[in-house]
C-alpha cells in the first residue's frame, strides 16, 4: 500500500487501459479526511496486496482527478481491467472498504 500523494499520476488513457485489479486514491497529504481514512484502509487493504495502488495528489487542474469527477476526499476508486466497479467517498470503516475490494480483487 502506497504511503504518500504523489503528485504525478498516469493519465487516463493508461488507467483505462490497466489490466487486472487497481485501486486508486484521490487526496491530499495535508487532508484531514485523508488522513482519518488510512487506517482502515490499511486494516482493508491486508490480504488484497496484489491490487495495483495509485495514491493520487489531487486538486484543481489535476487531470485524472477530474475525468472521474472527483469532488471530496478522499476517495477512493476502484477498478477491474481499467473500468470503474465501485467508489467510496470519504470511507471510515474498514468492512465497507474490504467489500470494496472484494468486488475487483478475485
Amino acid at each position: 500500500m502506497e504511503k504518500v500523494y504523489l503528485p504525478t499520476a498516469p493519465d487516463r488513457a493508461t488507467v483505462d487501459a490497466l489490466a487486472g485489479a487497481t485501486l486508486l486514491e484521490f487526496g491530499a497529504n495535508w487532508c484531514g479526511h485523508c488522513m482519518a481514512a488510512q487506517a482502515p484502509l490499511a486494516q482493508a487493504y491486508a490480504g488484497h496486496e496484489g491490487v495495483r495502488h495509485y495514491k493520487v495528489e489531487d486538486g484543481p487542474g489535476r487531470a485524472l482527478g477530474r475525468s472521474y469527477r472527483v469532488k471530496l476526499w478522499p476517495t477512493l476508486i476502484f477498478l477491474r481491467d481499467g473500468q470503474e466497479v465501485a467508489r467510496l467517498v470519504r470511507p471510515l470503516k474498514a468492512d465497507e472498504i474490504a467489500a470494496a475490494f472484494a468486488q475487483i480483487d478475485s
